[in-house]
């Protein structure tokens, strides 16, 4: 129960964090990507603050033995890059450059201004469900190989 409370305080906190920085508001994001033209910096300032605070964070977490709420830390171990993944990261940006909005920012703009960002939420859920509909790619032989998963 503690690890749902602290999910939940965690991301109050974090949905916050983007409302007093602004990044809910698309024509501040747009103005951010927008090198070539009316270019506003302050978000660089809340990323370089963000990434601050990540690096201290988990600079002290992996001096612990194990998560405070938690029985072990699940720190991703993949390295490669795939099609899925290049494919996903261009379709994040093309869409982050268009609206200004991701995930995150969009969520928490349902609580300030929900009409201006259901369809874009409604539009986040059905990819998602969809992701989940796909049938997913079979394993490579090479990875399984490398993990040992494979006798050669």
């Amino acid at each position: 129960m503690i690890q749902i409370v602290f999910a939940l305080v965690s991301g109050l906190l974090f949905g916050a964090g983007l409302v007093i920085s602004h990044m809910v508001d698309p024509a501040k994001v747009l103005a951010f990507l927008d090198l070539a033209g009316d270019w506003d910096p302050s978000l660089a300032l809340v990323m370089g603050a963000a990434v601050a605070v990540f690096f201290v964070g988990y600079r002290a977490a992996m001096r612990m033995d194990q998560p405070v709420f938690a029985p072990h830390f699940e720190i991703p171990d993949r390295r490669d890059f795939d099609r899925r993944l290049i494919g996903g990261s261009i379709l994040f940006g093309v869409g982050w450059g268009l609206i200004g909005l991701c995930p995150g920012p969009a969520l928490a703009d349902l609580t300030l201004a929900p009409q201006s960002v259901l369809l874009f939420v409604a539009a986040m859920i059905a990819g998602i469900g969809l992701f989940h509909l796909l049938p997913k790619p079979a394993p490579r032989i090479a990875q399984a190989a490398a993990s040992g998963a494979v006798d050669a």
